[in-house]
């Protein structure tokens, strides 16, 4: 249940993350946010995988040459699959999924400035368990289990109702049915989200330790972000948008996928998508407490059908035989 509650934790970071991004400075764009987010939060991760590594380089001290310096640095106590084939296949990886880290930042405000910070979520999110699903079986052939399709079929459709309701009451998100571009935004946040899940399942499976594998996807996205920020980003010199960058790049980042990581470590890609739908509950409360977004009866209704569909599959996964983390 460690793992569990791993990922129901990074999922309540994730939540504020919307909010956060409302109440920063309105000069403030999409993109700009997501790539203020991943410096701070990607370069911070990168930082406490540096650390780490450093804490145990006498463990991986038998290892050697270019290949070795790549795998002590970023791997597990568990022996992973050295060479240059190995290692170059890895690094691939970690590009693949450092741009969907990329790609789900500005997808993701985009799709919440256009349709508010609870339907936004919502669909970002609701989409992500499905896609990320339907991906792991395509490419590794792993069926995600009945459990998890049971599971993720309640949360769907307490997020198609909790979507739907939303978006027809709210200041934030209007009297009317949200852009199709917005939408199109929030589902490729999901599909960005489902990328690098995906691609930091891979490394785990490939050795690498739950740290090394977020501070490799993350620091790189990093490094990729800072022509995002563009050069009209004043706004981070102002207090509150120092505060909301920091806020989104320490809390939602590197402190919400330590827990992330360590919970994937433990847990199927699947199952760990659906368990952070605890997201939209998070912004959803959020938005009604925070952001005086109006939740009506309908969107109450998908909230608990959503938050049935959670606690079903964390129900299923307590009543099995305990999983060995990869670290």
């Amino acid at each position: 249940m460690r793992f569990v509650l791993a990922v129901l934790l990074a999922a309540v970071c994730f939540g504020t993350t919307g909010t956060a991004g409302a109440l920063g400075p309105e000069n403030a764009n999409a993109t700009q946010i997501g790539a203020a987010r991943i410096l701070v939060g990607g370069g911070a991760l990168a930082a406490v995988a540096g650390l780490t590594l450093l804490a145990n380089r006498h463990r991986a001290s038998g290892t050697t040459g270019a290949s070795g310096a790549v795998t002590r640095a970023l791997t597990a106590s568990r022996p992973p699959t050295t060479g240059a084939r190995a290692v170059g296949s890895s690094l691939l990886v970690v590009v693949i999924g450092a741009c969907g880290v990329v790609a789900y930042q500005p997808m993701f405000f985009a799709g919440t400035s256009v349709n508010g910070v609870a339907i936004g979520t919502v669909v970002a999110l609701g989409s992500a368990p499905v896609l990320t699903g339907v991906l792991d079986w395509a490419i590794h052939r792993r069926f995600p289990g009945t459990a998890w399709i049971a599971a993720t079929a309640i949360a769907t459709c307490g997020v198609a109702v909790l979507g739907g309701a939303t978006g027809a009451a709210g200041p934030a998100a209007a009297t009317t049915v949200p852009a199709p571009l917005g939408l199109l935004a929030s589902v490729g946040a999901g599909a960005s989200y489902a990328v690098y899940t995906l691609a930091g399942k891979e490394l785990l499976d490939r050795g690498w330790s739950p740290t090394g594998s977020m501070g490799a996807l993350f620091g790189l996205a990093a490094a990729l972000s800072i022509p995002l920020l563009g050069t009209d980003a004043g706004w981070l010199a102002t207090g509150p948008g120092l505060a909301m960058a920091l806020w989104l790049g320490l809390v939602t980042t590197t402190l919400a996928y330590l827990l992330f990581g360590y919970g994937l470590a433990g847990l199927p890609a699947s199952v760990v998508a659906t368990l952070t739908l605890a997201e939209p509950l998070t912004a959803s409360v959020l938005g009604l407490l925070v952001l005086h977004e109006h939740l009506s009866p309908g969107a109450v209704t998908g909230l608990v059908i959503l938050a049935c569909g959670i606690l079903t599959l964390t129900l299923t996964l307590a009543a099995r035989r305990p999983v060995r983390p990869a670290a």
